[in-house]
């Protein structure tokens, strides 16, 4: 194979170069190849940067929920790096570079679109440790020290032992007494370290319930229908392939046992 130089130098010593006449002979045709390359080129690049994905979700579910599932979708997706960023303040999305979140409330936000994910059951919880019997009963409840959930406490329609107590007709004089935590993850760790019976949201004590860490009381759910988990995207943002993979795949998760409807995990095995 005979080659030519494509540049030369203008004179000695100079760091300026010139094409030779072959390199402007063959420009025609190197114009129109890099026109049919670039659109295949930019279209890789858009490509490779729907790859990352930043999801935003509260420490609770993440620790409760999301990290015990997440690695199945790595194993649908191996071609997806996500980034979870934990916290309970409000974002807002198109500022701090958020593609999708999970968010527990009443489903309206503003600029964000939400899709309904999972509703949640109430129900109380405890340490098995705490029973000399099979399961949680209701002397129990009234004897044992109570843990509340103070993470929302701007949200009247979140579940409290007043509303459970009352529901279920029994003395709300108990209501009040006991540790309030402004964690849900660390209220349901409260209660498996066996400080006292906790008012257990199903989708964070699923897992718990499951493992034996904990069991709950063999009744009905109590479920005020309020507050629920949905999927947000920002408004005016087409989602990327990427973020349309992780929310089917959430909603999928979601039909599974510890998602919407839960299967339920015991009135009569305590499982």
């Amino acid at each position: 194979m005979v080659t030519k130089p494509l540049f030369s130098r203008t004179r000695s010593g100079s760091s300026r170069l010139t094409p030779t006449p072959e390199a402007l002979a063959v420009l025609p045709e190197l114009q129109l190849g890099f026109r049919h390359i670039q659109p295949a080129l930019t279209q890789l690049s858009q490509t490779n940067a729907h790859k990352k994905i930043t999801v935003s979700v509260s420490p609770a579910c993440a620790a409760k929920w999301l990290l015990a599932r997440i690695d199945d979708f790595a194993r649908q997706c191996p071609d997806i790096d996500v980034r979870l960023d934990t916290t309970s303040r409000m974002l807002l999305y198109h500022v701090d570079g958020i593609d999708v979140g999970v968010r527990y409330g009443p489903g309206k936000w503003p600029q964000l679109i939400a899709t309904k994910l999972m509703l949640e059951d109430s129900f109380p919880v405890c340490s098995p440790r705490l029973l000399p019997h099979a399961y949680l009963q209701i002397n129990d409840i009234l004897n044992l020290p109570l843990l509340h959930d103070a993470t929302m406490p701007h949200r009247a329609e979140l579940p409290s032992w007043h509303m459970w107590l009352a529901h279920h007709n029994i003395d709300v004089s108990h209501a009040d007494r006991g540790l309030k935590i402004n964690n849900s993850a660390a209220v349901v760790q409260a209660a498996i370290d066996g400080q006292g019976v906790a008012l257990g949201r199903g989708v964070l004590v699923h897992d718990d319930i499951q493992s034996g860490r904990l069991v709950r009381y063999p009744s009905e759910p109590y479920s005020p229908g309020t507050l629920g988990y949905y999927v947000v995207q920002p408004e005016h943002i087409a989602p990327s392939p990427a973020v349309h993979s992780f929310t089917r795949w959430l909603l999928q998760m979601a039909l599974t046992p510890g998602g919407n409807k839960l299967q339920d995990p015991g009135l009569n095995a305590q499982a």
